[in-house]
């Protein structure tokens, strides 16, 4: 005789997103190191803190490389933390649907 499937909740995935970190001024190698671990890492949610002293054009590059990695790995990446400078620059250069 066997048994049915144990009663209760379905199996959940209850595991934490993928957390990145972009720095104030991300160099090359960091940002491709970045990219790496998401293109490494199983598809999934995956959240990138910026930090709040973030700007500039390396910054913007950064963030597009990061999002457009994810979308090519099948992630779901969303940005936290980015400072009112990033969010203008991101917004005068028809990015700010990155954040």
């Amino acid at each position: 005789m066997s048994s049915g499937p144990p009663g209760g909740h379905p199996l959940v995935d209850t595991s934490q997103p993928l957390v990145v970190t972009l720095p104030a001024a991300p160099t090359r190698e960091e940002v491709a190191r970045l990219c790496a671990d998401l293109a490494a890492a199983p598809p999934g949610d995956v959240r990138c803190l910026v930090d709040a002293e973030a700007g500039g054009l390396g910054a913007v590059d950064a963030l597009a490389r990061l999002a457009l990695t994810a979308r090519r790995h099948g992630h779901r990446l969303t940005f936290d933390g980015a400072g009112p400078d990033l969010t203008a620059l991101l917004r005068l250069t028809g990015l700010d649907e990155v954040l």
